[in-house]
């Protein structure tokens, strides 16, 4: 049985401020871990109208710390949606003409199942006792979320970074489901640097003393020390070198001198420190730790004897790969081997790499490279959809 429910709480976790599409214990997610996950509940967000073909779908999935509120104010932070700038009424995913979907990800923080949610057997946060959430995962329970809408193609799935994951998850798993795929700033793989700077970031948070091995919430105590210093070494990583010179420097902060103390002196570790101490009030520290892992274990090669192509072996979906010149997080690099692979699987692929100095962050910002390759790519996939403009 499916239940739907659109109440507003004050706890986002369990009763978020959007649509809740809950699946009881006859519909389990089946998850990598060798587990099921029953009952759980997917949030997620709508733009447009979907056509009488239900073939004008398009999936929007997002990155690591995203959400479903990708085109809408979101109610946690009040901010405008993370890809605003991309989506809505004459846009260039114009929803005018497109029906977008964007459901928060399983082990996310937002109304989708994560560690914060209610455990239904002990009534308490889940914690730790959730089990690991794979990208595959994530997508299975969006598959269940596309199937609720009778929608049996989509006619694009987009994303960056995890999102991006998420997209080739989705052509690989569900080629016949998928008609146009765009993964920007993202791999088949994550690197052992990567890895690296994740497990920085959740041993940081597990170090804070509040953590109380993940069950804070029972103590009444959040961790918020160890999550701020995990998004100040992650959003690191978001930026160039290029970009940190140019927006900061050695700029001095709010001073004509140096302190001789460990105060901020500069531009730069204020900045940084506001975005610690602002993302803490936006996101849950355990799904910090399943969402890095998540990424941590995506490998779409090595589920398929280590050969990537064998990944899209036989797809007819059409392929649109984005990468950035100064993203060393995702450097091109992993584009070209996922260009590479499709290829070999004699699929439909174009690729762009656009040349920035924003670092990884750029597919979130106003590049106008970006909208003009999106742009062309989703008008090209439309004709030979049989979309009309």
């Amino acid at each position: 049985m499916v239940a739907l429910r659109t109440k507003r709480t004050n706890n986002e976790a369990d009763e978020p401020s959007s649509p809740v599409l809950r699946f009881d214990a006859d519909k389990p997610l089946k998850l990598d871990a060798g587990t099921l996950l029953s009952p759980f509940q997917i949030a997620y967000k709508t733009y447009g109208t979907l056509n009488d073909a239900r073939s004008n779908a398009i999936l929007v999935c997002h990155a690591l710390t995203g959400d479903q509120h990708v085109a809408s104010t979101n109610p946690v932070t009040g901010k405008p949606g993370w890809w605003e700038v991309l989506i809505g009424p004459g846009k260039i995913i114009d929803t005018s003409r497109f029906f977008v979907i964007c459901s928060n990800v399983i082990g996310g923080c937002l109304g989708s199942t994560g560690p914060a949610s209610t455990n239904p057997a002990t009534g308490k946060p889940y914690g730790l006792d959730l089990p690991i959430i794979t990208i595959r995962d994530m997508v299975r329970a969006q598959l269940m979320l596309v199937d609720h809408f009778g929608i049996e193609k989509l006619f694009s799935v987009l994303g960056g970074s995890m999102g991006g994951m998420q997209v080739l998850q989705w052509a690989s798993s569900y080629p016949e489901r998928v008609f146009s795929a765009l993964p920007i700033a993202t791999g088949a793989r994550h690197s052992s640097q990567n890895i690296a700077f994740h497990e920085v970031g959740r041993q940081a948070v597990m170090a804070d003393p509040e953590w109380h091995g993940g069950k804070y919430f029972e103590q009444g105590k959040r961790p918020e020390k160890g999550l701020a210093v995990a998004r100040m070494a992650a959003h690191i990583t978001y930026l160039s070198e290029a970009a940190l010179h140019r927006k900061f420097g050695r700029n001095l902060q709010d001073r004509e001198a140096l302190t001789f103390g460990f105060d901020a002196d500069f531009q730069i570790e204020s900045y940084l420190r506001h975005q610690g101490m602002t993302f803490v009030d936006r996101f849950d520290a355990n799904s910090y730790l399943y969402m890095t892992r998540a990424m941590d274990y995506f490998d779409l090669a090595a589920d398929h004897g280590g050969r990537l192509a064998d990944a899209f072996a036989g797809t007819k979906t059409r392929f649109c790969l984005v990468s950035f010149t100064s993203d060393w997080l995702f450097p091109t690099e992993e584009s070209r081997s996922v260009v590479h692979a499709l290829n070999a699987a004699g699929a439909s692929v174009s690729f762009v790499e656009i040349e920035t100095d924003r670092g990884h962050d750029a597919f979130l910002l106003d590049e106008p490279e970006l909208f003009a390759a999106i742009n062309g790519f989703i008008a090209s996939a439309a004709r030979a959809r049989g979309l009309s403009a």
